[in-house]
C-alpha cells in the first residue's frame, strides 16, 4: 500500500474510532436531549401570531432617541439678550427708502444690523426694554422723533430644542444651554413632565411635545448555534408586532448547519428558571399552523440548534486535520528523500540534476 494509501485509511480508521467512541456517542445524545432537559411551560396562554397583547407602556432607557420640540418657551423675567436670539423691531417715522420692520437676529458681537443707513446697534446682554432704548437712541442719529418698539420674537435656547436627542448611559438627555434631565425608566408621559418641570427654572410655564424617534433600549435576540464553528448572535429592536417567524425571517430563513429544533428563551427578572417555549419549525412552515408562532417580547432569545451531524463532522475535522497535516508533511519529506537517494542509488547520474 502506498503512502497516499495509508494516509486515507487511516483517516477512516480514526473517523470510525470517534464514531464507536462511547464517551462521544454520551456526549452526542446528550446534545441532542438538550431540548427535552430544559424547564419548559404551559404556552396556552401565550401571545402569538392571532393572538397578540399589546405591549407594556413603553419606558425610556438608553440608547433610545426622542424627538423634543418647544411648544411654549417663554423667558422667565428679567431676561438678558443674547446672540443668536431674534428681535422683532418695527419703526416709524423711517426713511421711506429704507423701513425698518421685521426680525432681526443677534449676530456673533452682540448687536443687530439694522440696514443702511442706520447701520449696528449692540443690544446683547440687555432687556428687552433696554434694547428699544438703545435702537431708539441709536436711530435719533439719522431720525426725527423715531417710534420704536421691540419684542423677543426666538430664543436661540429655543433653538436647541427642536431635533432628536439621544438618552446618553446614564439615563439622561441633554437640552442644550439648559443642562441635562434624568429620563430613565420613565414613560413618556412622566419624561415630558420631568423636562418640562426642568426648564421651568429658565422658562416661564414651558411645554414641550415628546416622541421616540429610535425605539433601541427593547431588544430581542436571535442566536444561531454554529455547529462547533462558532456561534452567531443577532440583535433586532422591538417594535411590538413581531414573532418567530420575523425573527428568523430577519436572518433570512435558516442556515446549512441548522437543525429546525427551535425554541425561544424568555428571562424572567427574578432568580427562577426562565420561560422556555419550544417552536414546531414544520407546523409553523409546512402546515401554516401559528400555535408556537410567539409573539416576542424584549429580552427574548430565539434560539436555533445545530445540525448535531454537521457539528459531529466539524468535531472529526478538528482532530484529524492536525494528523493529516503531520503525514502530508512526513509524505512530502519521504517522497523527496526516495526521489533523490533513488537515482543516485540506480546510477542516474548528478542528484541535483533530477535526472
Amino acid at each position: 500500500m502506498t503512502c497516499l494509501g495509508r494516509c486515507a485509511t487511516l483517516r477512516v480508521l480514526l473517523s470510525a474510532v470517534l464514531l464507536a467512541a462511547p464517551l462521544g456517542c454520551a456526549n452526542h445524545r446528550q446534545q441532542v436531549n438538550e431540548i427535552e432537559r430544559l424547564p419548559l411551560i404551559d404556552t396556552c396562554d401565550m401571545p402569538r401570531e392571532l393572538e397578540k397583547v399589546v405591549m407594556p407602556t413603553y419606558t425610556v432607557e438608553p440608547p433610545d432617541i426622542l424627538v423634543i420640540e418647544g411648544i411654549h418657551l417663554v423667558p422667565r423675567e428679567p431676561y438678558m439678550l443674547r446672540t443668536l436670539d431674534v428681535l422683532a423691531v418695527q419703526a416709524m417715522g423711517t426713511l421711506p427708502e429704507a423701513p425698518i420692520a421685521g426680525a432681526y437676529p443677534i449676530e456673533p458681537g452682540g448687536t443687530i444690523n439694522l440696514g443702511v443707513p442706520y447701520g449696528t446697534v449692540r443690544v446683547a446682554g440687555m432687556g428687552v426694554a433696554e434694547a428699544q432704548q438703545a435702537i431708539a437712541a441709536h436711530l435719533k442719529q439719522y431720525l426725527k422723533d423715531p417710534s420704536v418698539s421691540v419684542s423677543l420674537m426666538q430664543m436661540a435656547a429655543s433653538q436647541q430644542l427642536v431635533g432628536q436627542f439621544l438618552v446618553a448611559p446614564d439615563g439622561t438627555v441633554t437640552l442644550g444651554s439648559y443642562g441635562g434631565v434624568s429620563v430613565v425608566g420613565q414613560t413618556l408621559a412622566e419624561a415630558k413632565q420631568s423636562i418640562e418641570r426642568h426648564l421651568s427654572q429658565y422658562l416661564d410655564a414651558p411645554k414641550v411635545s415628546l416622541s421616540v424617534f429610535g425605539y433601541n433600549s427593547k431588544v430581542y435576540y436571535v442566536i444561531l448555534q454554529g455547529a462547533g464553528l462558532g456561534d452567531g448572535v443577532y440583535r433586532f429592536p422591538v417594535t411590538g408586532n413581531e414573532t418567530v417567524l420575523d425573527a428568523i425571517a430577519q436572518i433570512n430563513g435558516l442556515e446549512a448547519i441548522s437543525s429546525k429544533r427551535i425554541w425561544v428563551a424568555r428571562p424572567n427578572r427574578s432568580c427562577e428558571e426562565p420561560q422556555v417555549l419550544p417552536v414546531d419549525w414544520v407546523a409553523l412552515t409546512e402546515q401554516g399552523r401559528t400555535e408556537t408562532n410567539y409573539q416576542l417580547m424584549p429580552g427574548d432569545r430565539v434560539f436555533i440548534a445545530e445540525d448535531k451531524l454537521v457539528a459531529l463532522d466539524t468535531s472529526i475535522a478538528k482532530l484529524i486535520s492536525p494528523m493529516e497535516r503531520i503525514m502530508g508533511f512526513s509524505l512530502l519529506g519521504v517522497g523527496t528523500v526516495t526521489r533523490f537517494s533513488g537515482n543516485v542509488l540506480q546510477g542516474g547520474g548528478n542528484p541535483s540534476s533530477g535526472f
